[in-house]
């Protein structure tokens, strides 16, 4: 549960300093989601999802 919570907290923390640095570049970027179909969205998100979990089991190895 303590590495869950440490996982969210530097999800946050990464993604706070995006939007804090780069703001106009983040919204340009979000326009471009907007206008992205679904399907691409679910397809990106989901390769994005697996690149995650194999960077865990591998750290973890």
């Amino acid at each position: 549960m303590v590495d869950f919570v440490t996982a969210l907290g530097l999800a946050l923390v990464l993604e706070g300093m995006l939007y804090g640095l780069f703001p106009n570049a983040m919204r340009k970027m979000m326009e471009r989601v907007l206008d992205e179909p679904a399907e691409a969205l679910r397809y990106r998100a989901l390769l994005i999802a697996c690149i995650g979990l194999t960077i865990i089991w591998f750290a973890r190895v």
